[in-house]
């Protein structure tokens, strides 16, 4: 996005399916047994096509009555839901004044639950689940829902370990300077470790930039973690995450690196603040690239110039060399912008279909405006420069 009270730097593309009488016992005996034989063959072809039919609906039967079934039951089998134990180990922080149901959305995000509907169903048979306190827990991958309930119940599961959240989009130097504020860790220690990525398990693919790499969730500060152990964890959580998601295979199918993924991923997680909006976003850097025109990315610039605080840059911002500088060179710049999210990360895998080309922030609805001419987004830019001017959201 760029300031609305400055020019709008975009240029514009210009692109372009018993009835028989009886007869003497002599000479027509033969007849006789000739018609009854005729009768009987007659009485055969005729069942014939009954038997066909019977045969088709039984084949038919045999096909869709099972799929018919199936589908009924499912219709009645509740909401999906693992088997359990479950495995493996995942942090999890509840909030105060955290609703059942966001819990179960944060669980299932986090892989712990199947559904949400499955979680929130299993608490409303436990009379225990009210009483689920603030703070973290570990817990297991793919847990039965009425088992996570049970283990979130249970006071005696809380965690009183030191913990550190890692926003979506944190960038490396605020990484650290988190980190540092909840441990026992200097920032001296965790730069020069970050220095030496090799250490921290990074893969080939960041080319050495720990930048987007070190995943955003909870972790745990048990009393004897190193800053090496705490970054490989990071780092870790990266790579199950993308193998989760699929990354290198989706990616191959937009014609980008898994790296070239994860800098849309972290791009979209300054550009806007809705998830809803993700895809979309998604699909304006997609149309951009394909066109050959530059992203004009205010987030880029941010990075370099390390602005915080509100979307836009100046121009004398913009007019760095970097070549995170996306309005002055072309294409992606050289790695991620922050550390990208689950969210984000599907967005950037599923773009929204659309031929946008533009947008800008909207203050006054809470979303953002898209466009796909430059004229449209002028008309969106001018709506936002005359809401900006009455009032202090922007």
């Amino acid at each position: 996005m760029t300031d609305p009270a400055a020019p709008v730097p975009f240029p514009d593309p210009e692109p372009g399916q018993p009835g028989q009488r009886r007869a003497d016992r002599g000479g027509r005996r033969a007849d006789r047994g000739g018609r009854r034989s005729a009768g009987r063959g007659r009485g055969r072809s005729g069942c014939l096509p009954i038997l066909a039919v019977i045969a088709v609906f039984a084949v038919l039967a045999w096909i869709f009555v099972p799929r018919a079934w199936d589908s009924v039951s499912g219709v009645f089998a509740g909401p999906e839901d693992f088997p359990g134990p479950g495995s493996g180990k995942v942090t999890v922080v509840i909030d105060s004044g955290q609703t059942i149901r966001s819990m179960g959305a944060e669980l299932t995000d986090q892989g712990v639950v199947a559904s949400t509907d499955a979680f929130v169903d299993a608490a409303a048979e436990n009379p225990k689940a009210q009483r689920i306190q603030a703070g973290t827990y570990v817990m297991k991958k793919e847990m039965a829902a009425a088992d996570a309930v049970a283990y979130l119940a249970d006071p005696g599961n809380m965690r009183a370990t030191r913990t550190v959240t890692i926003p979506e989009g944190s960038r490396l130097a605020q990484i650290v300077d988190t980190v540092a504020a909840k441990s026992d860790f200097t920032k001296a220690q965790l730069g020069r470790l970050l220095e030496q990525p090799g250490k921290i398990g990074l893969p080939a693919e960041a080319e050495g930039n720990p930048e987007g790499y070190l995943f955003p969730a909870t972790y745990e500060l048990p009393d004897d973690l190193t800053p090496k152990a705490l970054f490989s964890e990071m780092v870790a959580l990266t790579a199950s995450v993308e193998k989760e998601l699929q990354v290198p295979a989706g990616a191959r199918a937009l014609d980008l690196t898994p790296h070239e993924l994860m800098t849309v991923a972290s791009i979209l997680e300054h550009e806007v603040n809705r998830p809803q909006d993700y895809p979309k976003v998604a699909r304006v850097i997609y149309n951009r690239l394909d066109l050959g025109m530059p992203l004009q990315m205010d987030s880029t610039v941010a990075y370099v110039s390390q602005r915080e605080g509100d979307p836009w840059t100046t121009a004398e911002e913009r007019e760095s060399d970097s070549l995170y500088n996306t309005y002055q060179h072309q294409g992606l710049p050289p790695g991620p912008i922050g550390s990208p999210g689950r969210q984000t990360i599907r967005a950037a895998l599923h773009p929204a279909a659309g031929d946008w080309l533009y947008f800008v922030a909207d203050f006054e609805n809470g979303g953002t405006l898209f466009a796909e001419s430059y004229s449209e987004h002028q008309s969106n830019v001018a709506r936002v420069q005359e809401y900006c001017q009455t009032s202090d959201d922007c």
